[in-house]
């Protein structure tokens, strides 16, 4: 794990890849715009929240190496979990006309739980904390139908952490058998009694239908705009 370093003058600094003893840190969430401002964003952010260091996507991965890349996108879960400060920069918000000031807080995740739900289709209870054995895996599967990824099998890959299951990445397999693999780890996981159906509804996403236990962790965090 690759961390970006808040120095003293203000400018960061990319750690070494990390394995053990991996400092406090926060963690970036947020929609596709402007990568310097969302550095300096979550830079600013975090040490604001007494944080040295965070994680964003597009500058903590090599993707050249595809060994990291495995890495970390069947670690990001985890790494979310574990991370100190969530934040969420939504670039594309249209706010009140008195709000003029860029970075804008809008609210954290439990003052806008209603709406988080609402748009996300993510129950309440599970915004809040409750383990993921608490939904089926049809109902986490639903969560992602109106997730965008650049790639087609990431819609596949990014469901990894919320099942608890691991693996390869094959870009270029297409999302039907990126998720067909998907299903065969989820079967082969404890607890569990289905697979994904290989017929698809309106979002021509495969489902499932199972009762599969996974554990699951709140992300705590605050949503600003851009």
């Amino acid at each position: 794990m690759r961390l970006l370093e808040r120095l003293s003058n203000g400018e960061f600094s990319l750690t070494e890849n990390l394995f053990k003893e991996i400092p406090v840190y926060a963690i970036l969430s947020y929609t596709w715009g402007n990568d310097d401002q969302e550095i300096r964003f979550c830079g600013e952010q975090a040490a604001r929240d007494g944080l040295g260091y965070f994680w964003i996507d597009t500058c903590c991965i090599d993707k050249s190496d595809n060994n990291e890349l495995q890495e970390a996108i069947n670690s990001m879960f985890r790494w979310y979990c574990e991370a100190a400060r969530c934040y969420v920069y939504l670039s594309d918000v249209s706010i009140n006309e008195r709000i003029e000031n860029k970075g804008a807080r809008l609210g954290d995740k439990k003052s806008l739980e209603k709406q988080l739900g609402k748009i996300t289709g993510v129950p309440i209870d599970a915004l809040r904390g409750n383990g993921l054995s608490s939904f089926s895996v049809e109902d986490r599967i639903s969560w992602a139908d109106n997730r965008q990824t650049k790639r087609e099998e990431d819609m596949a890959y990014s469901l990894m952490g919320i099942f608890e299951i691991h693996i390869p990445l094959i870009y270029g397999e297409g999302e039907e058998n990126a998720f067909t693999r998907l299903s065969d780890a989820i079967e082969k996981s404890s607890n569990n009694t289905h697979r994904l159906h290989r017929t698809k509804d309106q979002t021509n996403r495969p489902r499932v239908r199972n009762n599969n236990q996974v554990k699951g962790m709140e992300i705590q965090g605050t949503l600003q705009a851009g």
